[in-house]
């Protein structure tokens, strides 16, 4: 995770850091929390870079990218 978000162009300027917060092998689940050092927020701001959907699409996009 830390590859994926510190050399994406929209988010590496931003990404702090990542770990994981659960991890079980029974079910292939991890839960992580991701770092970021955002400029002093505007509502637009994180509407839309700091969106939950657009940073899981960021990873998203890396996966596919990698097939």
């Amino acid at each position: 995770l830390t590859d994926v978000y510190s050399s994406s162009p929209a988010l590496g300027r931003y990404f702090r850091s990542a770990q994981v917060v659960y991890f079980s092998n029974e079910s292939s689940t991890v839960f992580y929390q991701l770092e970021f050092s955002v400029p002093p927020s505007t509502e637009e701001f994180m509407e839309n870079t700091m969106n939950p959907d657009f940073i899981r699409n960021v990873l998203r996009q890396n996966i596919y990218d990698e097939d």
